[in-house]
């Protein structure tokens, strides 16, 4: 990179979450961009003057304030794989170029999280945690996976992964997605079946495990429905690592609570972060955990050193990737 295609970066910052999400960009860009991190202290139209590129870190920071002293630069990169909490209209009736980051970021491990939640729920680990604290020991009985029927609910880049694993694990994967896959990818994936994404009521009848994996978009929100939980088996379990809203969480927890379904594997919810004192947390059943599946080391470097290519891509001039 030369000096005459060094560009003026703003990033964003989760301050929470700081390490190591914005300090792997901040690895990333040193020595070949101008990058800044935003400071809430100083005005807003001093910061973003003469900027070329703003990182969002995951779409939660973005004002419409910032987005209008933002006209003129060349890209708004969100550090997320999802947008819908983005106002992407605005941004785009301001002339911004909106890119995020491709699933691939965080495949590995949004996969291993329903893995571990897979596990967890067949071993029964929660009871198991009780048990070794009161000192009883040979309970509660677990069950194998092999044989039992994996149903996947969109096979972007974590869908695959999962699908994999489970094949690996001996399960009898099936999946649906909204576009449809080609033979080969149907053997690699190891899959007993793909359908078309019409047959999502048969697929959820016949799961033991229903794992999603869509984006959230307006026609995925709330997707698994009342009408969907109730077909459902009584001993399947469910798996969201990928959004809340995918999910009719009140339908959710009254199933559960009920004991009309097996249980659930919970990384993601429809506000967040969730209620810890809502009764279903309490089931030995339910394994939750505070939206962590693509929290890693790997997915972060993977983010950073994507958004650094598509930063040099915008310095020559080239069209960013994964625009909105």
């Amino acid at each position: 990179m030369t000096q005459a295609t060094r560009l003026k970066v703003l990033l964003l910052p989760v301050r929470q979450i700081f390490e190591p999400w914005c300090q792997d960009v901040i690895d990333a860009l040193t020595g070949t961009h101008e990058l800044t991190v935003y400071d809430a202290s100083r005005s807003i139209a001093e910061q973003f003057r003469n900027l070329d590129v703003v990182i969002d870190h995951g779409g939660h920071i973005g004002t419409h304030e910032m987005m209008d002293a933002a006209v003129g630069s060349r890209l708004w990169q969100i550090m997320s794989i999802g947008y819908e909490h983005i106002d992407l209209a605005y941004l785009k009736s301001r002339g911004l170029t909106v890119a995020n980051v491709p699933g691939t970021t965080s495949a590995v491990s949004l996969a291993q999280t329903a893995l571990m939640f897979i596990l967890m729920l067949a071993h029964r680990a929660r009871e198991c945690e009780q048990n070794f604290r009161a000192r009883r020991w040979l309970e509660p009985m677990g069950y194998e996976l092999e044989g039992l029927t994996l149903g996947i609910v969109g096979l972007g880049n974590s869908g695959r992964r999962v699908a994999c694993l489970g094949a690996a694990l001996g399960m009898d994967v099936i999946a649906v997605n909204r576009s449809p896959i080609d033979q080969e990818t149907v053997e690699q994936l190891g899959l007993a079946r793909f359908e078309t994404f019409d047959q999502l009521d048969e697929l959820i009848q016949e799961s033991d495990f229903l794992s999603l994996h869509l984006t959230l978009t307006p026609e995925t929100r709330k997707i698994i429905d009342a009408r969907r939980i109730g077909l459902m088996k009584t001993t399947a379990r469910l798996i969201n690592t990928a959004r809340g809203g995918l999910v009719d969480e009140p339908a959710l927890y009254d199933a559960l609570i009920s004991g009309k379904i097996g249980g659930a594997g919970l990384d993601v919810f429809d506000s967040e972060p969730a209620d810890p004192t809502h009764p279903v947390f309490a089931l030995s059943n339910v394994v939750a955990t505070p939206h962590i599946g693509a929290f890693t080391d790997g997915s972060s470097r993977r983010r950073a050193a994507f958004i650094a290519q598509n930063i040099d891509r915008v310095a020559e001039d080239l069209e960013p990737l994964h625009v909105i």
